[in-house]
């Protein structure tokens, strides 16, 4: 993650990569069998400190929509090159020719981003703060919505900075999960 940070996706090879932990890229290749699986494992990596972060944030005291700005806050990149979004867009680039054991990791990431909005969206329905929406399909299109974004963020697209996004994506749950008459801030 700090070569992807320091220098980008393009300047990492299983050489270079060998020469920063002092292997040679032979070794790298006997513990991970390919630079796919080597950016997969990485990514799994990256997503288990984020799902530590995650669980963290969702489940603290907090009414559920600041819990949920929160998770928005986590989804969304830091900025241009964000190292580990830069990973998660070669890695689904790659997975065109994935087997079947990489989609299934990459489904799991996925659905344990999934599974936590669901239960924070329901919670929150059945607790009178969100309007009644069906979770799990809002949950669907909600990480689409900041799958498009995050993607314009991470690639430097101009006029999609991180703070413009996230003024959208509150408008937007405003506008979709704000109860008649309530307000909020």
């Amino acid at each position: 993650m700090d070569m992807i940070a320091e220098r980008g996706l393009e300047k990492l090879t299983m050489a270079a990569l060998g020469r920063e932990v002092g292997m040679s890229s032979g070794h790298l290749l006997y513990y991970f069998h390919s630079k796919d699986e080597l950016l997969l494992r990485t990514l799994e990596w990256s997503e288990g400190r984020l799902g530590a972060e995650r669980a963290r944030l969702l489940t603290r005291d907090a009414p559920a929509r600041e819990r949920l700005d929160a998770f928005v806050d986590l989804y969304v990149p830091d900025g241009h090159r964000d190292p580990h979004w830069t990973l998660w867009l070669e890695v689904w680039n790659r997975s065109q020719n994935a087997d079947e054991d990489a989609r299934e990791r990459q489904v799991a990431i996925e659905g344990a981003w999934h599974r936590d909005l669901v239960a924070l969206l329901a919670e929150g329905i059945s607790r009178g703060e969100f309007r009644a929406v069906d979770p799990d399909r809002f949950a669907a299109r909600l990480r689409s919505l900041l799958d498009g974004f995050s993607i314009h963020v991470a690639i430097g697209l101009r006029g999609t900075d991180r703070a413009h996004v996230l003024g959208h994506v509150k408008e937007f749950l405003d506008e979709s999960l704000g109860r008649p008459g309530h307000a909020h801030p």
